[in-house]
């Protein structure tokens, strides 16, 4: 990592207290249904593994892996698969509860869940690299499937490893299962439109937020953190609205640009060399110095625990875009609801590659798939469906956004568990 970023949670503060914090929030909001609230706060099944492969000089490895069934009251088990050195138990358990507040935020027929595998994957070779998420596949295979629980792509998966996993889950049960996984590529069972879904979601909802709030999406500065899949999608359709991107910070480096980032030169050159340093078109500065750097819109897309609440009191944005999973500490939502900042929350921010996850699943079930344009048109539907729906439980509560999320969101999970029962 590159000296002045940083991406590292500077609190002492675990994903799996904040999302608990959050859940405390929005239980005097649940009414009767507030009995069932101790559901919200146990993991259903959390599985740890242990994933030996042998490495190319011939010598066996041992990585430790997850995969955690947050909630299967509405549905399987749904969630993103991992490969990153800082996975523990602790993380993947708070982002399978995110993962289950996210599904019922916009109404989506699953449960939550998440996987990860504790790697460095940039220190293994390509076929290293097949035989740990396959040997990682066939270990959690016993508890996923396209009616149990779907993985999908999540920090440093992708496509490719989506094809692996499915393969092997469909070699291990002797049938092909295009199901059981999402972020497929396109030849395989995967949908047109998924690997940008993300990120435009974000945009959609920045540009609903900016719409409710009188901003001007022309005239409007924007700051983002992780030029990744997420970060570069939302600043490319933010900058084709005509907004600016003033300051883009990545695991390599801090850069600003009051001109306005040129973003495809920036995606290009990133894709090129594995991050922005070095790119000419910008001035660098120290990383903390990010998030002093003058914007209407800020959008972390990085990791979790990001905006602390010093950080909340120097950033000048009039909206906050949750790109990535648990990016906002719950003291900073108190700073930011005091200085009268609108945050809008991952659960929803984020929601758009879940739900065009759900298109590839139902497709996939058909066996019959839709344009982009058709995908582009029900997401867009679907999410701003559910932000209409989110801000009026704000607005009649008069509770931030995403306190309002969670009401809606544990509203549906807690119904649907009190009306499921409990066995025996």
């Amino acid at each position: 990592m590159k000296s002045g970023l940083s991406f590292v949670c500077p609190t002492s503060v675990s994903p799996w207290g904040t999302y608990l914090s959050q859940v405390d929030r929005v239980t005097p909001y649940l009414g009767e249904l507030a009995r069932w609230v101790e559901t919200l706060k146990h993991p259903k099944r959390a599985l740890i593994v242990d994933v030996p492969i042998e490495l190319d000089d011939g010598t066996v490895a041992h990585y430790e892996g997850y995969r955690v069934q947050h909630n299967l009251s509405r549905g399987p088990g749904k969630g993103g698969v991992r490969f990153h050195p800082d996975v523990t138990l602790e993380e993947v358990m708070a982002l399978s509860a995110w993962m289950t507040v996210k599904c019922a935020a916009v109404n989506l027929p699953y449960g939550g869940a998440k996987g990860g595998i504790r790697v460095d994957p940039r220190k293994l070779s390509h076929k290293e690299l097949e035989r740990l998420t396959r040997r990682y596949t066939s270990e959690i295979g016993a508890i996923i499937g396209p009616q149990q629980d779907i993985p999908a792509p999540d920090v440093n998966t992708n496509a490719k490893i989506m094809a692996w996993m499915m393969d092997t889950y469909s070699i291990n049960r002797g049938a092909t299962a295009t199901g059981v996984v999402t972020g497929k590529p396109i030849h395989l069972g995967g949908s047109l439109g998924r690997v940008r879904a993300t990120g435009r979601g974000v945009f959609v909802t920045g540009r609903e937020a900016s719409r409710r709030l009188g901003l001007e999406l022309g005239d409007a500065r924007v700051a983002v953190q992780g030029f990744g899949n997420v970060g570069s999608v939302a600043a490319e359709l933010f900058a084709a609205a005509g907004a600016k991107i003033v300051a883009v910070q990545d695991h390599s480096g801090t850069l600003v640009n009051e001109r306005g980032f040129d973003v495809a030169h920036l995606q290009d050159f990133s894709a090129k060399y594995g991050g922005i340093d070095g790119f000419k078109e910008g001035d660098r500065i120290d990383g903390e110095a990010f998030w002093d750097v003058r914007a209407d819109i800020l959008i972390p897309a990085a990791l979790e625990g990001q905006l602390t609440a010093d950080r909340a009191r120097r950033i000048t944005s009039k909206i906050v875009l949750e790109g990535a999973n648990g990016p906002t500490l719950p003291q900073a939502d108190d700073v930011l609801a005091d200085r009268g900042v609108w945050v809008i929350p991952d659960v929803i921010c984020n929601a758009g590659g879940v739900t065009v996850s759900y298109f590839e699943w139902v497709q996939d079930f058909s066996s019959f798939f839709w344009s982009e344009d058709e995908i582009n048109q029900r997401l867009d539907r679907i999410i701003l469906g559910a932000l209409d729906q989110i801000w009026a439980k704000a607005d009649e509560h008069k509770i931030p956004l995403r306190t309002a999320t969670y009401a809606v969101a544990c509203e549906r999970i807690l119904a649907a568990r009190q009306e499921r029962g409990l066995y025996p």
